[in-house]
This record gives C-alpha cells, structure tokens and sequence, in this order.
C-alpha cells in the first residue's frame, strides 16, 4: 500500500536557525570563565547533542564544574543571541510546506525552555505539530525523539523526511529507516553526513526546497 510522506521533521540550530556561531562563541566564553581549554573546532563539533552531553564531552576533566560550566554557557548564549534567526528562505520554506498541508515537526538538542525561547522569538509555536527537546527525552543520535515525534503524528518512519545537518541527526533518522536529508551550511561537512547514507546534502536553503519536494515525489512513486 503507497505511503506518501506527510511530515517533515528538522533539526533547529545550524538547519533552521542561523546559530551556529553564537553556540560556539558562548561555549568558548563558559570555557574560559573556568579556565578549561577548547577550540572552535570541538566546540562546533558537539552542536546538536544534549546539553548535559556536551559538557560530558568536552569537559571530562572536571566533572564537577560540568554544571556550572553549562549555566555560564547558558547565560550568555541567552543574553548575546536575541539577533539570531532563521537562515534566508526558512520561512517560505516553512509556510510553503504548511499550506501544501504537510505536518511539521522539530527534533533538537536544546532543552525544552531553549526552544520555547527561540520558537517565541521566530513567532513559531503555531507552525509546528510537535516540538522535542533533548531535555525531556534521549539526545541525539538515539532515535526515541524521532520515534516519540512519529507516535505523537500516528505516523511510520516511511511517511517523514529528516532534514538535519549534523550526523547526530541522520544517524538517529538512520535508526528506525526514517529517510533523511544532510544539509551542509550547519554543523557538520558532506564527508561525514555521507556516512548516513541520505537521500541528498544540499548545500543552501533553496536547494534544500528544491530537494524536500523531488524526495517527496520519488518516495511516493517507490511505495
């Protein structure tokens, strides 16, 4: 029986939300405030994951100032990131698919109270069915807020597409057979979104709705 794809899940930061480089300058501030070497590098590198994660990964040295470390990172990623926003073209994309009467859904490494931040901020909550939050579930790559998402939908993984730019999101997406694809002016480079075996990585925001609407269209003719 044919099973056209009817939700569209994403990534936030470094795929939606133009981010990246406030994330790594904050991490870089914490860093620093206690002393603790970090380069750009690593700090870029972990974007996606949990934020307890995070600081498992890049401060095992002193895991008891892991805590402590993550809310100076928090603050000032709060309070020098109110001029982030979406990337060029996100929301025709976004309300482009809305009205072709696609569900859409977000999967991401921030915690629940980050992202209601940011979907305040960008005038968002509305547009998507279901957000999850690494906070209240498992962080990436395990695939349960994928599952969790699906569930919620009543959908199979066959019926979405992944959209993420980390190989923390196709993994997961790669997990339960979700399709997905790698987009590469977030995180993470082609090289290692290959490894995931996407349908396509595009490189910018119009390729990317170029490519949703092509893989929507093959997916239904394949079932």
């Amino acid at each position: 029986m044919s099973q056209n794809v009817e939700l569209v899940v994403f990534d936030w930061d470094g795929t939606l939300f133009d981010s990246v480089g406030q994330i790594v300058a904050s991490l870089q501030y914490a860093a620093q405030q206690f002393e603790q070497p970090l380069t750009d590098e690593a700090a870029k590198s972990i974007i996606g994951l949990g934020l307890p994660e995070v600081m498992q990964i890049l401060f095992p040295q002193v895991p008891h100032l892991q805590q402590e470390i993550l809310q100076v990172y928090a603050d000032h990623y709060v309070a020098n990131s109110k001029s982030d926003a979406w990337f060029d073209g996100i929301a025709g994309l976004l309300y482009g698919l809305k009205e072709q009467g696609f569900k859409l859904a977000v999967a991401t490494g921030k915690s629940r109270k980050g992202l209601d931040r940011v979907l305040s901020q960008t005038n968002s909550h509305d547009l998507f069915d279901i957000t999850r939050a690494a906070s209240e579930t498992r962080s990436k790559p395990h695939p349960l807020m994928l599952q969790e998402i699906l569930q919620y939908t009543g959908l199979h993984s066959a019926q979405a597409i992944m959209v993420g730019d980390t190989s923390y999101d196709l993994e997961m997406a790669q997990a339960i057979d979700m399709p997905r694809i790698g987009v590469s002016y977030g995180v993470h480079s082609r090289e290692v979104l290959q490894q995931f075996a996407p349908i396509a990585i595009v490189d910018d925001v119009p390729a990317l709705q170029q490519q949703l609407f092509q893989s929507v269209a093959s997916l239904a003719l394949a079932e």
